[in-house]
């Protein structure tokens, strides 16, 4: 057919019923007709009739018509359009007869389409063939049929989709509408949800407490003048001073806490992160938590009164609820206020310093005696300008877990937000201030009341750092041999805190040194040897004071009737980990008192010469330094490979990394036996990390009755020593534990403390 040919009417197959339904394609549910018009299957059909009505032969045709004629004849004369059965009354083409379906027809195909939308060849040549139809009208029909389904699907789906639009329209004129007439309640100018930052938040505290101020000044002025000195405008209408009430509840204590010292309760578990209600509450609590801080670092007389030593100072609590009035609420029922401030230079460049603290790893690690576990569970904000100031972060230390290094004297929980800002002055403070009014949980027993430092810039790398700890503790879990050295505030004061950084920034400075005498005997010069040794002997130092205290993650078992100092032990089994040995691991400690000094008790633990007097395992042999690194001004600061020369020639010898550190709070002697194939890749600069290592060893603690005056070396009193060892009881890990094996460390530990008392005796006496 020539291209843009009019097709004549009669040639047109119809397909339109009498009563308006698609006869032949249609049903008795009546599809639209704009349904089946547009249908491109269906007229791809229809063209195609037609295309065989144009090119067939006369002969052809004729044959064609007979045909269709049969096939429509068959069914009710009723069904026809016009009553004609042939094409002897009119030798030109006639107009095809077409038949409505009957009920059963459809009913059959609605019952088949349930089933089958998508009919094949086979079935649809079946279903017409049971039905009396074309198999090209069934599969017309089943065309049209998934045409009217999808149509009203898509006409339900637009129906809702308009609703919900509309509702989504109305809620959205509501909260414009409400945001609109906002404003904020602690400084009056209008806010937007979601659109301020944390720093124009800031701001407008800020000016806020300004104009509190000014109010005050110019309200005391006019007294004077008899009329108000200031007068300025007002952003929005004026609001009544609102005081920052940093405590939405009473945080109260709960009786019956601190009976029970292990199996306390995990705060972790319970502490999720922050909501998005809370986070306004949490800046508001961090910005006037810095302002305390400073305040507290900078203020003498009447806030900080000198000890009767003169060698402390101590905070006057009444003074205290009179100048910081909006502080988190009193204090609770049965707990004890523990506050202190200490300064001190430390080798370590301000900068640095900021970043060691606002990084939870790098933070722990450099505090490890005191932290015990440490985790952020979400940044609030990352600083301006790249850098930590005015970074907000919510720390959480298994909460917090600040220990001291024995079984006998519980951690300290506490879930807290951190806060880092640079002043103006160039001065870097960093502020703690604990969240427990957010969740408040009845098992905690520790709250940080804003405690932190303040960090100054000084020439050479050197810094400034005024240490301030305010905390408010339910004490009454801690053993009798530890209360004196807790209520003095050396256990957990600033004192301690100032103490270990000045000794682990000093180690930091040694381990990147690289002008190192190569004069002296047995000193590592080589600089990867040195950091490998060094992170080894840290590694070893981590271990032991996270497994020798009581955190909730330890459960102890004290064996009762071993004599007058209680043994506590604990198995953990060991799998997976390149860092320790295979196996079942037993843990022992123990803690006594010694009526000797920290300074003397720490110089015998230390010496290699005398370690044969306590050291059951080296068998009575020779030990000799193979080895040392300094780590600090003190002699007692520093890394060394021993070796024990056993005395049984058919023994092999053994080699010890030890690690002993010191300072005015505290001291360490902590070692482990390694392999000398292991410890010959470390002092080459190899990777330490797969070294083996079950550490052992001390902890040295004043007992807090006697002066420390110029730190451990002039302290008197006695000490408190805790004596640890971890032991491989067995390799394999799934292994059942052995009375005999509890029993053999129990017995190690109680001589090893009998030869430590025998020896400093003979020697006091």
């Amino acid at each position: 057919m020539p291209a843009g040919m009019m097709i004549p009417a009669r040639n047109m197959p119809s397909i339109i019923g009498v009563n308006g339904n698609a006869g032949g394609f249609g049903s008795s549910s009546g599809l639209a007709l704009g349904q089946i018009m547009f249908q491109p299957n269906m007229m791809e059909g229809q063209l195609h009739r037609l295309d065989m009505t144009q090119n067939t032969p006369e002969g052809d045709m004729a044959r064609i018509r007979d045909d269709e004629f049969d096939s429509t004849n068959t069914k009710s004369g009723s069904e026809n359009q016009d009553g004609a059965s042939g094409d002897d009354q009119d030798p030109r083409p006639k107009k095809k007869r077409y038949h409505r379906h009957t009920q059963h027809q459809i009913q059959e195909m609605e019952a088949f389409f349930k089933e089958c939308p998508h009919p094949d060849d086979k079935q649809r040549k079946e279903l017409s063939r049971e039905l009396g139809l074309e198999p090209l009208q069934v599969k017309f029909w089943f065309q049209n049929k998934r045409t009217q389904m999808k149509t009203q699907h898509e006409r339900h789906e637009n129906t809702q989709l308009r609703n919900e639009n509309e509702k989504l329209r109305a809620d959205n004129m509501r909260y414009r509408e409400a945001l609109s007439n906002a404003s904020c309640p602690n400084c009056g100018g209008p806010t937007a949800i979601g659109e301020m930052s944390f720093d124009e938040h800031h701001l407008r505290l800020e000016n806020a407490r300004l104009r509190e101020e000014i109010d005050r000044i110019s309200a005391i002025a006019a007294k004077y003048v008899g009329k108000p000195v200031v007068n300025y405008p007002l952003i929005s209408a004026p609001m009544p001073p609102r005081p920052l009430d940093l405590g939405v509840g009473n945080f109260g204590g709960q009786p019956g806490i601190g009976g029970e010292i292990y199996g306390a309760g995990d705060l972790l578990r319970s502490i999720t992160a922050p909501t998005e209600a809370d986070k306004p509450m949490i800046i508001e609590l961090a910005v006037a938590a810095m302002e305390e801080l400073v305040r507290m670092a900078q203020m003498d007389e009447p806030l900080w009164m000198s000890s009767l030593d003169g060698t402390n100072a101590v905070l006057d609590e009444d003074e205290y609820v009179r100048i910081f009035p909006r502080g988190i609420g009193p204090k609770p029922t049965g707990f004890k206020c523990e506050a202190s401030r200490e300064s001190a230079v430390v080798i370590m460049n301000h900068i640095n310093l900021v970043e060691y603290l606002m990084d939870v790893n790098q933070w722990s690690t450099l505090f490890s005696g005191i932290v015990s576990r440490a985790l952020t569970l979400e940044v609030l904000s990352t600083g301006v300008a790249g850098n930590y100031n005015g970074a907000l972060q919510v720390v959480i230390y298994m909460t917090a877990e600040f220990q001291l290094p024995t079984p006998l004297v519980p951690t300290r929980e506490s879930y807290f937000v951190r806060y880092c800002k640079q002043h103006a002055d160039g001065t870097w403070a960093v502020v703690d201030v604990s969240l427990d009014n957010l969740r408040p949980s009845p098992g905690a027993r520790c709250r940080r009341r804003p405690s932190g430092c303040l960090i100054q810039e000084m020439l050479n790398g050197y810094s400034k750092v005024t240490w301030v700890e305010h905390v408010e503790v339910d004490d009454r879990g801690v053993h009798n041999l530890y209360k004196q050295l807790v209520s003095s505030g050396h256990a957990f004061g600033a004192k301690r805190w100032v103490a270990t950084l000045d000794r682990q920034c000093e180690r930091l400075a040694s381990a990147m040194a690289t002008n190192i005498p190569a004069g002296d005997v047995g000193v590592i010069t080589n600089q990867e040897g040195r950091k490998s040794m060094m992170k080894l002997a840290e590694r070893m130092v981590i271990s032991f004071c996270a497994g020798v205290s009581a955190s909730t993650a330890h459960t102890w078992t004290t064996l009762s009737g071993t004599g007058a100092d209680d043994v506590r032990v604990m198995t953990r089994k060991s799998v997976d980990d390149p860092g320790r040995p295979p196996g079942i691991v037993l843990s022992a400690a123990t803690s006594f008192w010694l009526p000797v000094p920290p300074k003397r008790v720490f110089d015998f633990l230390r010496d290699e010469s005398t370690r044969n007097e306590w050291d059951i395992l080296s068998n009575g042999g020779v030990v000799q330094e193979m080895a040392h690194i300094a780590n600090g001004r003190d002699t007692g600061n520093c890394v060394s490979l021993l070796r024990v020369n056993s005395a049984n020639s058919s023994q092999s010898n053994m080699l010890i990394l030890q690690e002993s550190c010191t300072d005015q709070t505290a001291s360490f002697v902590i070692y482990a036996p390694v392999d000398i194939v292991a410890m010959n890749v470390v002092l080459n600069g190899g990777d330490p990390d797969y070294v083996a290592l079950l550490p052992s060893g001390f902890a040295v603690l004043p007992d807090g009755t006697g002066a420390h005056v110029g730190g451990m070396e002039e302290a008197a009193g006695g000490s408190l020593l805790t004596v640890a060892f971890q032991i491989l009881v067995d390799s394999v890990p799934t292994a059942k534990l052995s009375l005999g094996s509890v029993a053999t460390v129990n017995n190690l530990i109680a001589c090893t403390v009998e030869r430590i008392k025998a020896s400093l005796s003979c020697e006091s006496a």
